[in-house]
């Protein structure tokens, strides 16, 4: 007791609440987050404005009176060159692309990705390799190659072509994602289930898929918020009727046609983010888990 007293405490110091290095770390994280979500609030504020109160200038006050009459415009009455239906057609062919998209190159590039790490084949390693090196592709060199080739098989201009083109694409990234994940795996599991007689697809079914939730949130994070925001294979790959939501927004957006509507573009602009945003906010725990979990690890 004399020692305890004449020592004191043992263990380490406990660390102040206002400590100087978390004051700096902390106060570095406020301004950037105010940074980035400075243009969000101008954004949504200009888009509950009337345009009159736009004029006066003050584009970081909050609206005098709200109105959702811009939200209502963008949506359904404002003009893209000859139609004047808004974002809606946009959004269900966006609708129409993403999701036979996102399905089809997640179920090959895990089926690859799985197939890769666990069940080696000759000439895995050459067709890894080139999975690999097609992630690393320019999108901008293929363009024209993938114009000739749609138009060859009678799919230029229409959705089916632009879904192939982005499943194609969707790939190679997403075969590295699974591939790195399952090779994580410890392989006991899989000599376990071979030796109660399951095959490629029993484990595949039975072993793999029940523990991957968290990566399969990854991948599919990371293809709709690509497919959803793309906007260069939509304006190439299909035609004035079949535009998605992001083309629909340039075009929008880019009128030059009488006056211009900002609070109309902002609330556009948010219309067409709300999917990723509502995606992200819906998964968000699950895709730091599938982060965690082996997605970056190789």
């Amino acid at each position: 007791m004399d020692n305890l007293h004449k020592n004191g405490p043992r263990g380490p110091k406990p660390k102040r609440a206002f400590s100087r290095t978390n004051i700096i770390v902390y106060g570095s994280l406020m301004v950037v987050s105010v940074y980035y979500l400075l243009p969000l609030w101008v954004m949504v504020m200009t888009s509950l404005k009337g345009m009159p109160e736009i004029r006066m200038g003050n584009i970081f006050s909050p609206p005098m009176e709200i109105t959702f009459e811009p939200w209502v415009k963008a949506w359904s009455q404002a003009c893209t060159g000859i139609n004047c239906d808004g974002l809606s057609r946009g959004f269900f062919n966006s609708v129409k692309i993403l999701v036979p998209s996102v399905l089809l190159s997640i179920i090959v590039a895990s089926v690859n990705g799985y197939a890769l790490a666990n069940w080696k084949f000759k000439g895995s390693n050459t067709f890894f390799t080139i999975l690999i090196l097609g992630a690393f592709v320019p999108y901008q060199i293929m363009i024209y190659p993938i114009v000739i080739l749609l138009r060859e098989i009678g799919l230029m201009g229409s959705l089916s072509g632009l879904v192939l083109v982005h499943t194609i694409f969707g790939m190679p990234i997403l075969t590295l994602l699974f591939r790195n994940h399952f090779a994580s795996v410890p392989e006991e599991l899989f000599k376990a289930a071979r030796v109660d007689g399951a095959g490629f697809w029993g484990i595949y079914f039975k072993v793999l898929l029940p523990m991957s939730l968290p990566i399969f949130v990854v991948a599919m994070i990371l293809q709709v918020t690509g497919i959803w925001n793309d906007f260069l294979f939509g304006v190439i790959y299909t035609k004035p009727a079949t535009y998605p939501m992001t083309v629909q927004l340039n075009n929008i957006v880019n009128s030059v046609q009488g006056v211009k509507e900002y609070n109309v573009n902002m609330a556009a602009t948010l219309l067409t983010g709300l999917v990723p945003l509502f995606i992200y906010f819906v998964s968000g725990k699950l895709f730091v888990r599938g982060i965690a979990a082996g997605a970056v690890k190789g």
